[in-house]
């Protein structure tokens, strides 16, 4: 069956061959319960059955795209929730060329997927509903190289559907996958390179990996410049967690720096915003870009300014570099403005979530009525609540965490409080007095998270929880990336509404997308393309830690701690 006859002539399933899913309820009780598990599993058996030691055994080479005297190539991040978002990123990205910011920007003819391609977990369903479809539909047949890295998310099934749709030489439409492995490198034009890690509930590569990159680091030269993919912004914890950039600046240090190349820029997801870091008397940018269709994440508790690597036991010759923040899509100004949106938007989009709240406050209400036992039990169990939802994301947990936890949980034993004295004053209390309770106790226990969440967000503790409940689709974005004789020169393109309206595109070219937008799509620039080269020497080849010394150094801080 040729591609012409396979273009769909409505938006119904049938027609697409997908269904358009809506976004992920993230504080629904079946999603909250269902993803808990699975991130729980792979975090204990994903150390025990490693699928990346399970594929390291094919034979992957560095894939050349070095030809070309100008390429230009995409990175997105953080795709596949629901189609208005996805769709949107997927059909920009998809069009012959973009004109933002007085600039002519060519469709890319690669394409790099930075983590976690879909939600709410790794599952081949997810993948052909979430991922697969909307892109095969924004670019049926023009041919683009795809690569992918996996997210936490796409980890929660152990990698199976992961590798099943991007190391097996799949087609997605027009795009074509290459990788045999959840990791690989490209050779860029101009002595540039990428290298993309797969580094997802661990602490360290594993050994097919690293030696992969060893090898690949082998063709190196000094002054060659590498683009490092990574799936987390580790850079953004190194205050509370001096150790969490070590693994990023010891793979640069040992496997990079050491052949003479540089790292002038390191892209990652899995904060559903953008934020740019540029070195401060430096050349490196830190750039996050996970806007591409998951709900939004906030900018207004970025830090300005960070320090990446730090100095810690286990490193204490890493060589410290200071940051600031240039750039955030959307502003800290606009990301505070939706964050109190989430009075309204958790109970209306999360009802499950309002009903599981009027079941806990009911039951929280009654056990206040039977009498002190009950009362002090039930008023335990909510604090104990509160603080386990009071978690940090990443890093450790702090006194903050522990004491607005707390916090959260007595106000919520405050509440069933009010409501038993509520109930006293009824005149004869049966059964229908607790059925109209119920929704009053649901919706003012929803805003009493709402307000929690509010408050806890500004203090770093819930950081996801406060978005992840209001669903926001806007503020999308992604980078589309010229590499030429000059360097590297990075256009962040956002997008501050996405599309709501589609219409079937029956009639068009073989290459034309399937559904177009009813309502233009307006695309921008959120920052001016910056140029991520490094025109100075090679950096500083740093020797290699040597074991003994790391151990001395450990034990002379424990001794001076002592």
């Amino acid at each position: 069956m040729g591609i012409m006859s396979r273009r769909p002539k409505d938006l119904t399933p049938e027609q697409l061959r997908f269904v358009p899913q809506s976004p992920v309820r993230w504080l629904s009780p079946r999603t909250l319960i269902d993803t808990s598990m699975r991130f729980g599993l792979a975090r204990v058996f994903g150390g025990y059955v490693d699928k990346r030691e399970i594929i390291g055994g094919r034979q992957q080479p560095v894939y050349d795209h070095s030809g070309a005297e100008e390429l230009w190539f995409d990175y997105v991040a953080d795709i596949g929730d629901g189609f208005n978002a996805t769709y949107s990123i997927a059909y920009l990205m998809a069009q012959e060329e973009l004109v933002v910011g007085g600039e002519r920007l060519p469709r890319g003819s690669m394409l790099v997927m930075g983590g976690d391609e879909v939600y709410p977990a790794g599952d081949w369903l997810e993948y052909e509903q979430r991922m697969k479809g909307p892109y095969e539909a924004a670019n049926p047949a023009s041919p683009v190289a795809l690569y992918a890295i996996p997210g936490n998310h796409d980890w929660f099934d152990g990698l199976t559907a992961f590798s099943r749709q991007f190391t097996e030489g799949r087609t997605i439409g027009g795009y074509r996958t290459f990788q045999k492995r959840s990791y690989f490198a490209l050779n860029l034009p101009h002595r540039w390179w990428l290298f993309a890690l797969d580094a997802q509930f661990d602490t360290h590569l594993d050994q097919n990996q690293s030696d992969y990159f060893r090898r690949a680091a082998e063709q190196l030269a000094p002054g060659d410049q590498v683009i490092l993919c990574v799936a987390q912004p580790s850079w953004l914890w190194t205050s509370e967690d001096p150790r969490s950039f070590d693994r990023i600046d010891h793979f640069i240090r040992d496997v990079i720096a050491a052949r003479g190349a540089s790292v002038p820029l390191i892209l990652t997801g899995d904060r559903h915003h953008y934020s740019h870091y540029a070195e401060v008397d430096g050349v490196r940018h830190l750039v996050g870009a996970g806007g591409g269709g998951a709900y939004l994440s906030p900018t207004h508790t970025l830090p300005d300014e960070i320090t990446a690597p730090r100095r810690s036991v286990p490193e204490p010759d890493a060589p410290e570099r200071e940051y600031r923040l240039a750039q955030t899509y959307p502003s800290k100004a606009k990301s505070l403005s939706y964050a109190f949106g989430i009075f309204a938007r958790l109970p209306w989009l999360n009802k499950g979530f309002v009903a599981l709240m009027a079941v806990v406050g009911l039951v929280a209400t009654v056990s206040i009525l039977e009498g002190t036992g009950t009362f002090v039990a039930a008023t335990a169990v909510l604090i104990a609540a509160g603080i386990a939802f009071a978690h940090p994301g990443e890093g450790r947990r702090a006194t903050r965490h522990y004491i607005l936890g707390a916090i959260h949980g007595i106000a919520q034993a405050a509440l069933a409080w009010g409501g038993s004295l509520l109930i006293k004053q009824a005149d004869d209390v049966a059964w229908i007095t607790y059925l109209l309770y119920l929704p009053i106790v649901g919706l003012a226990g929803t805003w009493l998270v709402g307000l929690y969440l509010v408050v806890a967000n500004r203090l770093g503790v819930n950081a996801n929880e406060l978005f992840a409940g209001m669903s926001v689709i806007d503020q999308k974005c992604f980078l589309r990336i010229r590499i030429d004789r000059n360097g590297a020169t990075v256009y962040p393109i956002g997008l501050d509404r996405a599309g709501r309206r589609w219409a079937a595109n029956p009639e068009g070219a073989e290459t034309d997308s399937w559904i177009v937008p009813v309502d233009p799509l307006e695309p921008r620039l959120i920052e001016p393309g910056f140029a991520a080269s490094h025109p100075a020497p090679p950096e500083q080849i740093l020797p290699r830690q040597n074991p003994v010394r790391r151990l001395m150094s450990q034990a002379g801080s424990w001794l001076a701690g002592r």
